[in-house]
């Protein structure tokens, strides 16, 4: 679309084509679809702690790594960069479909009978798994690490590509709508992932059991969403490869953008960058000394650990303090991700553009939005359900176990196992691990939730009989909350990461101001080096272990390795996710002060002018070597 502006008639790009963000959407229904598929694989296998780091960290290790010299070189030729990176992001979703690929359809395998019998067969310490997920670790970590290297393009180069091809203060809407459509694009990727979410339970059965069903399936399943994003990923190429390296008119927007007045940094207003390794290191070494760049920078990576922050923990939260199944849970955490964050990048982008927000506006605007996201953040605290009865955690059967043994005398002769989770809610409304656990004796399946009879250790509570006449003790599944305080909670999450939204182009907007146009790239690659280190990598550790520390029962499976956690304290994890957010979202609010006032200490409040672009410029067009 094309606007005139002036006397002369001269034409300026309003915007940018609308393909420019395809390969960002894309990436991002890869990124989050495979977050989605690493946490399932973690719950259904017992991964080695340095397995785990390889899985969750390659890909931000690997982008990481590449992101300065991608700034420093991919600047000249940003459209090559673009087509390549599409190119990566499908490769590697297709590198994280090959496992599920050549899996076996058809698999025998003995199921655990989950009633108290004492013919029960109880499976031993098997490895039947360990093929599939050798495979898994090699080819997901292989797959992150290429979507790592092919995601710097779009998040530092396709940030530069827009503004210098719009208007100073238009550059905040197509921002925002770069980053919503990346927040979309991960949100999908949760949503389309998450009915494949399965917490493995025990059979009915104690016999061998063969067919496609099961893992099979889930297999299966995840092959084909893995291979449609590449298909996605790599139908954006050819849109991609046909745009030219510069937009019509972007010499003249250049040219308007170096005769505005900014206050840089002496170091940088005249810094004259070569095309060496040593010249890439010279500049990260002088952009690295930048305090106002770093404490920006900082400000991003702990915004982004609230983001991170709800990615991670959002699903396990809901599961466990409303009693919502694993897909349920994660759908939900989809669909407040979605609109919430890609809300707030993209009001924040409007506001910006709309408001023409000089540098030092959208610092106080970043503290304003970070504060009313901390007030939200305390009401949550509020926001949570009373924990249930559970026989042997909070329980005790009754006075005759004891707490933390899920083990009493009416089902010690059961030998139940407590390696798989398969809860029940008993007629006295009281939940049990299992329904070996509660003492059953048999089960029917003549409803949709099976019905479990002559429970040894569920003696109390309203007797109702089934169709046939039987008397019901128990049902599978949670047992009521009774709480109906979800619909708040995710009023408050959701105005929560809208105003935490709010910030995040503000924060991309005032970095590019801070340096010349010629350095923009480069500041965004050191933000987003800044934004690993502080941000990315340590943040899912940090959540998950916030997460460990409010487990009050953990899986240990046949081998006697350490699974998932089954049970979790509730106020104690409502506690631990609000105060680390809390935390995150005051250091957003010191770092960006500090950059406030040290840009305000050192700018010389006569020359603080607003932004203004200058119409009409007469600019020799300059041919490019």
């Amino acid at each position: 679309m094309w606007q005139k502006f002036g006397d002369q008639g001269q034409r300026y790009p309003q915007g940018v084509p609308l393909e420019c963000f395809d390969p960002e959407g894309a990436g991002s229904v890869v990124f989050g679809l495979t977050d989605v598929s690493i946490g399932n694989v973690q719950r259904k296998y017992s991964l080695k702690t340095i397995e785990k780091l390889a899985l969750e960290l390659s890909y931000d290790i690997s982008s990481g790594l590449v992101a300065m010299f991608i700034a420093f070189y991919g600047d000249r030729k940003k459209v090559t960069w673009f087509v390549a990176s599409s190119f990566l992001i499908g490769l590697g979703s297709l590198l994280c479909a090959l496992p599920f690929i050549n899996e076996e359809k058809n698999k025998s395998k003995v199921g655990i009978e989950d009633i108290c019998t004492e013919m029960k067969v109880v499976s031993g310490c098997q490895s039947s798994d360990a093929s599939f997920q050798s495979k898994y670790l090699y080819f997901i970590t292989l797959g992150q690490t290429m979507q790592g290297i092919a995601g710097m393009p779009l998040y530092i180069l396709g940030t530069t590509f827009i503004d210098e091809n719009v208007a100073t203060h238009s550059a905040g809407i197509y921002v925002g709508i770069a980053e919503c459509t990346s927040m979309i694009g991960y949100g999908m990727g949760y949503v389309i992932g998450a009915p494949l979410v399965k917490v493995p339970e025990n059979s009915t059965s104690a016999t061998n059991t063969t067919g496609t069903n099961g893992s099979t399936e889930w297999l299966w399943t995840w092959w084909i969403r893995f291979l449609s994003a590449t298909l996605v990923a790599w139908f954006t190429l050819i849109p991609l490869s046909c745009f030219p390296h510069n937009m019509p008119g972007s010499t003249r927007i250049k040219a308007a953008k170096c005769k505005q007045l900014h206050w840089f940094d002496s170091k940088l207003k005249d810094l004259q960058v070569g095309t060496s390794i040593k010249d890439l290191c010279a500049v990260f070494w002088i952009l690295m000394k930048n305090p106002v760049l770093i404490c920006l920078s900082l400000s991003k990576a702990t915004e982004y650990l609230v983001i991170i922050g709800a990615a991670e923990f959002l699903p396990i939260y809901l599961e466990n303090q409303f009693m919502l199944t694993p897909p349920v849970a994660t759908i939900l955490a989809g669909l407040v991700l979605i609109p919430g964050g890609a809300l707030g990048q993209l009001l924040g982008g409007i506001i910006a553009s709309t408001l023409e927000m000089s540098c030092k506006a959208l610092m106080r605007f970043i503290m304003a939005t970070s504060v009313i996201s901390l007030i939200l953040l305390m009401f949550i605290t509020f926001v949570r359900c009373n924990p249930l009865q559970f026989a042997g955690i909070n329980e005790d059967y009754d006075g005759e176990g004891q707490l933390g043994n899920l083990t009493a005398p009416c089902n010690e002769k059961c030998r139940c196992s407590s390696s798989v989770y398969s809860s029940i809610c008993g007629r006295d409304d009281i939940e049990y691990f299992s329904p070996c656990f509660a003492g059953c004796m048999y089960s029917k399946a003549l409803t949709q939730k099976k019905t479990y009879y002559n429970c040894s250790c569920i003696k109390e509570g309203l007797i109702t009989a089934d169709e046939e006449g039987d008397f019901i003790d128990a049902r599978r599944g949670k047992c009521d909350a009774k709480c109906y305080k979800l619909p708040l909670f995710v009023a408050f999450i959701f105005s929560t990461l809208v105003f935490s939204g709010f910030s995040g182009v503000p924060i991309v907007l005032a970095t590019m101001r801070i340096v010349p146009v010629q350095l923009r790239s480069l500041a965004l690659g050191v933000c987003y080096v800044v934004l690993r280190i502080f941000g990315t990598i340590p943040g899912p550790s940090i959540f998950k272990m916030s997460g460990e520390n409010s487990c009050i029962f953990r899986d240990v499976n046949e081998c006697g390795h350490t699974g998932r956690c089954w049970i979790y304290n509730k106020t104690r994890m409502a506690y631990l996710l609000v105060g680390i957010s809390f935390l995150c979202k005051l250091c957003t609010i010191i770092f960006t002060t500090t950059a406030f006032f040290m840009y305000k200490r050192q700018v010389n409040e006569s020359t603080d002018i607003p932004n203004i672009t200058v119409k009409n410029p007469k600019v020799k067009k300059k041919r490019r070597n």
